[in-house]
């Protein structure tokens, strides 16, 4: 199998590669691929995805692992946001030992997960339906005449059933499993993971293709909330094959960059933005661009304040955007932000970068719309955690201070 190593958005060029390996590459839709004038190829991995996955079969088999443009530790940080309470402080890597994203990820899930199983294994109830020989919990009368038609035994039954064989549990099995099918783990983290497996004796996995089973936040689970933040998320990374059109298998850990960043920025936005009253929707899909209601709009976040008639009305929306900020010129974004504030009643909207100039934000007080204005913000991640969540306050200051729009 060929394995090819790329960085986030950097070309790779003069790569050989033979006709089926081209044909798997340009249709797994991972990397983009451009011809060299030597024959050879140049591959960049520019559709804000990193990981590592298998690709395609036999001859055309492709080894790809994407390393994230930003240092592990960075990616971890805001991993640890879209997570919803994913606390990598609480598991410190050692940089030099996981310099690579997944088995970094790989390490802090073990330890999370063993750390969480060491103190026994969840149990609950589930329903279960079934025939047995005896009669268990209530008869399925309709089903026991479908099925059995006048036969007394076996009897269709459903009754509950107190056992591990519970979502949290599936879910960590799911994602042990899944690790471990990486390669370059080194052996202690997979003694680490068998471990886990060996713990969770007698759950079922979930089905691959299938959603992941429902689980609830309580005080039950509490131990366990933080190993299944991030089993979901290896488990969710893991169905990338499922997007494909052509029937190109992809089996790996794929992460969607881009979605890491807009789940970190709104989260962050919101925590900045609680103590000071209201309520913040990320994803907000209620608001249409046209009268007709068929234009749907979904920006990243918007923050609700109390209206001038007793109810929530929208105060300020903000959209992240995993790319360079582009100042000057034509800019789609801009076009975006002002169709969010005209549709929601705003004169302000917020656009946050991953990348450009750090000189502070730019504003666009866009003619002919009555005093709409859009500013443009640019986190510097390169900064310690608490300098980037510095930079997320100055944000959600700026959108505190918004006003609706009059004109």
């Amino acid at each position: 199998m060929r394995r090819i190593e790329l960085t986030e958005y950097a070309p790779l060029a003069g790569v050989a590669l033979t006709p089926p390996q081209e044909a798997v590459l340009a249709a797994c839709q991972l990397v983009s691929l451009k011809p060299d004038p030597a024959g050879t190829w140049t591959l960049t991995a520019d559709k804000g995805l990193v990981g590592a996955a298998r690709v395609g079969a036999g001859d055309g088999a492709v080894e790809l692992r994407i390393a994230p443009k930003l240092p592990v530790r960075r990616v971890l940080f805001l991993l640890g946001y879209a997570q919803h309470g994913v606390d990598w402080q609480r598991h410190p890597l050692d940089a030099r030992e996981h310099p690579d994203l997944l088995p970094a990820i790989a390490h802090t899930f073990a330890r999370m997960a063993d750390r969480a199983l060491a103190r026994g294994v969840l149990l609950g109830y589930r329903t279960v339906e079934e025939a047995l020989p005896v009669i268990r919990g209530r008869i399925r009368e309709s089903e026991q005449i479908r099925r059995r038609f006048g036969a007394p035994l076996p009897v269709e039954v459903v009754y509950d059933d107190y056992s591990p064989d519970i979502a949290e549990n599936r879910i960590l099995l799911g994602a042990a499993r899944r690790l471990l099918r990486l390669g370059g783990l080194e052996a202690t983290m997979r003694g680490l993971l068998h471990r886990v497996l060996a713990r969770l004796d007698g759950v079922s996995a979930p089905v691959p293709g299938r959603p992941l089973p429902h689980w609830r936040p309580s005080r039950l689970n509490s131990r366990y909330q933080p190993p299944l933040r991030l089993a979901e998320l290896v488990l969710r990374g893991g169905s990338y094959e499922l997007d494909q059109p052509r029937g190109i298998r992809v089996d790996g850990l794929i992460l969607r960059m881009w979605q890491v960043f807009e789940d970190f920025t709104a989260r962050a936005l919101t925590d900045a933005l609680h103590p000071h009253g209201g309520h913040c929707e990320p994803q907000d899909t209620r608001h249409h661009l046209d009268r007709a209601r068929t234009m749907q709009l979904r920006p990243d976040l918007v923050y609700y304040r109390q209206g001038p008639h007793g109810r929530p009305a929208p105060a300020a929306v903000a959209d992240a955007k995993y790319k360079t900020a582009a100042f000057g010129g034509t800019d789609s974004d801009v076009y975006q932000a002002l169709a969010y504030c005209t549709a929601l009643d705003l004169a302000e909207g917020h656009l946050v970068y991953a990348a450009g100039a750090h000189s502070g934000p730019r504003t666009h007080r866009i003619a002919g719309s009555g005093g709409i204005s859009v500013h443009q913000h640019v986190l510097d991640l390169d900064r310690g955690p608490q300098d980037v969540l510095a930079q997320v306050e100055h944000i959600a200051a700026g959108m505190r201070g918004g006003a609706p729009h009059t004109a």
